[in-house]
Parts: structure tokens; sequence; C-alpha cells
């Protein structure tokens, strides 16, 4: 999403609101964008920015190809400044350094931009920091603040900030925007069971590693049924050589719920919702003979609560033994 005409028909309350602002050039000195994942915050700090930058605007329209739209996108621009989490937090040193560089002089013109992604993550320190900024703007620097979860950062902060706040994209719109990308009906059906982020259904439908995690998560469901006694022997040789990081682990965990859900609906006749599994699967007809809906049920809830060790930080190999011989029970 490269312009506010697509990002309308994504957000269109939280569009019409900041182009009314940048039409009428009452462009906010600090923005706090709250949604979920995927629904649009990065897209939106960097039309933001590159409003302030482009030098061949149409309109709101940055032009997308002028070369402060082009750095801004790769994030090269000496004016538009982006601090990440460093780890699990985002540290004061960090908000030091950004000061540091408010200090000199803009290198392109007077304008700045910076821009703080999981502000929520910010440690009290930095957010006090940063509050500095926020209590005394300078009038040519903005602060574009993106957050999952707004009410983990400081009142004084928020009372600071206008607050755009982003709706979650509805399945149907997220599998419209797939297809119009060029994935497939299949794959758009599956990525929007999985994911309502664009650029991470993108990659992972790219990945070879996603593709082998496929396999073996419709393998491991099988097998479940079929081979029993081999299951054990299974997530020591091919589960957890596969999934190796936590952020692995929460992604197989995420797909066996859909495998073990696809299940569920073939029992209750909604082979429609099915998404793992191709409508008509013979092994869907066996696997539903193997597990009763209130085994299923139980099932979903293990997965779900294997997830949350994951979350938690236990080990995942013990995760995964404690999960599989809860299912074989």
């Amino acid at each position: 999403m490269k312009t506010w005409e697509e990002m309308e028909k994504v957000q269109p309350l939280a569009s019409r609101i900041i182009t009314n602002s940048i039409q009428k050039d009452r462009i906010s000195h600090a923005y706090l964008i709250q949604g979920a994942r995927g629904t649009g915050k990065r897209e939106i700090a960097q039309l933001l920015a590159k409003g302030l930058f482009c030098e061949q605007k149409t309109g709101i329209e940055p032009c997308n190809a002028c070369n402060m739209c082009k750095r801004i996108d790769s994030r090269n621009h000496p004016d538009v400044h982006w601090i990440e989490p460093e780890g699990q937090s985002i540290k004061i040193e960090q908000v030091r350094r950004l000061q540091k560089e408010f200090t000199y002089s803009g290198l392109e013109s007077d304008q700045k931009v910076y821009i703080i992604q999981s502000a929520e993550l910010l440690t009290l320190n930095a957010a006090n920091r940063i509050l500095k900024f926020l209590e005394e703007p300078n009038k040519k620097t903005t602060a574009i603040m993106l957050t999952e979860n707004s009410q983990a950062i400081i009142a004084t902060i928020r009372s600071r900030c206008q607050v755009i706040d982003l709706q979650p994209l509805s399945p149907t719109l997220f599998y419209e925007i797939l297809v119009e990308s060029g994935v497939s009906e299949g794959n758009a059906v599956f990525m929007r069971a999985l994911t309502n982020d664009l650029n991470e259904a993108t990659r992972l439908l790219s990945d070879d590693w996603f593709a082998e995690a496929r396999k073996l998560v419709v393998q491991l469901v099988e097998m479940f049924a079929i081979n029993p006694d081999d299951v054990y022997l299974f997530i020591h040789r091919h589960w957890l050589a596969h999934f190796k990081d936590r952020e692995q682990h929460e992604q197989g965990l995420d797909l066996l719920l859909l495998a073990f859900r696809d299940v569920l609906y073939f029992h209750i006749g909604n082979e429609a919702a099915i998404v793992c599994f191709q409508a008509g699967d013979e092994r869907l007809e066996r696997l539903a003979m193997h597990f009763s809906q209130e085994q299923l049920a139980i099932i979903l809830q293990q997965l779900l609560q294997a997830k949350r060790s994951i979350k938690q930080n236990v080990h995942p190999t013990l995760v995964m033994e404690q999960l599989t011989l809860q299912i074989q029970r």
C-alpha cells in the first residue's frame, strides 16, 4: 500500500483523518498509530513521511518515484529516523542517540521525522526521554509511534499524541487483497486463516522453509492417527530439526491448529472452511474416523496451551513432548 487511495480501501477512517490534515496543512507534531499486526501501521508511517519530503507530490499522494520517496522506502533517508526494539525493549541509549541526531540541522531540509516501532516496548526511562521531545515540539519535527497496544504506553505520551486507531482487516478484504496481488485462490484462503499481514503472507508463500513446514504438519497429524508409535521419533528427528527457534515453533503450532481444525470442520460438514487439506481429500475421512469431535476440541485446547507455554519461554522440546503425550492419550 504505497498510496493513500490504496490505504483508504483498507483503513478508510484513519486514512480520511490523516489526509484531511495533510490537505489543510495541519499535520500533528506527534501520532500514536495503534493496530494489530498487518493493519498498515508501517505503511501509514511511510506515507506520512513521504508526504513531508516528496518532491513531486500529486495533491496528497507521494510520487513513490523520486529520490526522497525511494530513500524513505529503503530507510536510507538521513532525516527519517527509525527506532526498533533492541532485544526485548527500546532502551534509553537508543533515545539518546536519536536526541543527538536531532541536535544537528537536517541534511535535506529543516524537517525531521522519527518513527518508533513497537512503542509499547519503550522502557520507562526511554519513554520519559521521548516525552521531552513531545513536551517541547520543534515545529519541523514529526513523531510517529506505532504500537499494537497503546495502553502499555505511559499516559503522558498518549495525551500528547493524536491517536489513530486501525481496524483489523476483514478476512474477505484480506483474501481479495491477496488474490489481487497474484496469490492463488487456494493459497489466499489458507493465508487468511493464518495471518492478516500481507507482507508476512507474501514472504511465507515464497519461503521453502514454510513449504516444508506445511508438509511436516500434515504428516504429523496423519501419524497421530496411523502410526502413533512413531510420533515421538518423528518429533525428534524431523519436527525439532525443522522448527528451531521460538518463532518457528509458534508458526508450527499455528499450522497444527489449522490442520486439526480442518478435521473438525470435516466432521461437522463445514468443508468450505477447510484450509490445510484439499476439499475431497481422502485423508480427512480417515482422520475423522480416528478423532472424535470431542477429542478434536480437547486437542485444539492443548495446542493453544502449547502456544502459551512457548510464549512463556518453556523449552520447545518439552512443549512438543508434552503435547505429543496429551494427543496420544
